[in-house]
This record gives C-alpha cells, sequence and structure tokens, in this order.
C-alpha cells in the first residue's frame, strides 16, 4: 500500500457561488462542505498526511472556529497563493518525505466515496500518474459572447476531469517546477512532462461545488454513495459477541 500525502486546495474565492463567505463554509448536511470533504482521507491508513490550503483572508477564521476539528484530525493548514497553482505548490513544499504520492483534491468536492479514492490511488500506485474523470454524454455546443452557438463539437472520447488526481510525489514536484499560470489541473501539468496520465472512470455524483443549485444536488446525492464491503473479521455470524 503506497503511502499518500493529499493536498486539499480551499484557497479560492468562490466569487461564482455569490455571498460574502467563502463557499467552502457553506454547510452540507450540518458540516462544512471543507470539513466533509477532509474526512474521506483523514481515517484513511493510506494516508500520512493532509494538507488544507486556505487564503490569507480565511486563515484566521478557520484556526479560531475549526482548529480543534482539524487538530483533531490531524489535518495541517497552509496558506495559499494568488492562484490555485500557486497554493498547490506552497502545500508540495510541506509534504512529508513519508509520501511516495500526492493527491490533490477540490476542498468543494465533498460527495467523493472511499471505493473511488480507492480506485485512484491503486491506479496511480501501479502508473503514476491517475485521476478521476467522468465521459461526457450531453451534446457540446461552443457558444459566443453575445450568446450564440459557434460551433457543435463531437463529445467522443472527451471527459471530464474530477478529483481526486494522485501523482508520484517526484512527478508532480518537477512538473510543478515548470510554468503553471495556464493549466488549469495538475493533470495538464504532468502531461507536459511526457508522463501518461491514467483515467479511471469516476460518476457524476462527485459533483464540485460551484454554484448555489450544486450545493443542494450534494446534499441530495450524499446518501447514495457506494460505500466499501464490511470487512469479514473471521468470527462469521457471531462477530458481535467478543469476551
Amino acid at each position: 500500500m503506497a503511502k499518500v500525502s493529499v493536498i486539499v486546495p480551499a484557497a479560492g474565492s468562490g466569487k461564482r457561488f455569490g455571498g460574502k463567505a467563502n463557499k467552502i463554509f457553506q454547510r452540507i448536511a450540518g458540516q462544512p462542505v471543507f470539513l466533509r470533504t477532509l474526512e474521506a482521507f483523514t481515517g484513511r491508513d493510506d494516508v500520512v498526511q493532509t494538507l488544507l490550503v486556505v487564503s490569507a483572508a480565511d486563515e484566521e477564521e478557520i484556526r479560531t472556529r475549526f482548529g480543534g476539528a482539524l487538530g483533531f484530525m490531524g489535518v495541517t493548514v497552509v496558506t495559499g497563493g494568488a492562484t490555485r497553482a500557486d497554493s498547490v505548490r506552497n502545500a508540495l513544499a510541506r509534504v512529508s518525505d513519508e509520501a511516495e504520492l500526492v493527491a490533490v483534491h477540490d476542498a468543494v468536492r465533498p460527495c467523493v466515496s472511499a471505493l473511488w479514492i480507492d480506485a485512484v490511488f491503486a491506479e496511480a500506485g501501479k502508473t503514476g500518474a491517475a485521476i478521476l474523470a467522468y465521459p461526457l454524454h450531453g451534446t457540446l455546443k461552443k457558444v459566443s459572447g453575445a450568446g450564440m452557438i459557434d460551433q457543435t463539437l463531437p463529445r467522443e472520447g472527451l471527459w471530464e476531469a474530477q478529483t481526486p488526481q494522485v501523482f508520484r510525489r517526484e512527478l508532480l514536484v518537477r512538473a510543478y517546477a515548470g510554468p503553471v499560470t495556464d493549466a488549469t489541473d495538475d493533470a495538464q501539468l504532468v502531461e507536459r512532462l511526457g508522463h501518461p496520465v491514467s483515467v479511471v472512470t469516476g460518476d457524476p455524483r462527485n459533483v464540485k461545488i460551484t454554484t448555489p443549485g450544486d450545493l443542494r444536488l450534494a446534499e441530495s446525492v450524499l446518501g447514495t454513495l457506494p460505500k466499501p464491503k464490511p470487512k469479514d473479521d473471521g468470527m462469521g455470524p457471531f462477530h458481535e459477541a467478543r469476551w
């Protein structure tokens, strides 16, 4: 089992969500979005470190309101940068030497199943680079700034990238050593190195919360996520009878 350091970027401004507070503080099933996201990783045996990257503007509130919970979960808070790439780079500088793999997962993707994490971790352990992604099914239109259709695009072979995106530690460090300003995800930087990136089929329920509607969608799918089967402890039907 490869040891994994998990970087959770949460330093974005969340302008598209609207409102005064960062969307990471919005509640899903009674809990702030970012805490529910962190819980998907902090209880795993293969995760040796979890780094939450927050903006300088939110850092004091994070430490004051949630410092106790984060400390209990073993989460380290890292100050982010001006862009997402800058934030990930800041976190990479703090990654433990114990980690063989580094996973990057959006703080606003709280509906990620342990089974999907298992799958992408395992694939990255084999190939060095893997992401969750989902094939596009709808008809794709390229639309002008005036709101008119310019072109209908073929959807064959097109997938929407999700997170976690997982890489060998030294590979991701090397990817971030070059220009990063125009990259939209971590896989794009690794692709530029010429290293192949495997795709593990994700799920549309792994929603990224960008708008208030996404928050409602995430609430509705939480209870439908697949769960790992209980481990067999060898006690058969009498597993609860412990003396």
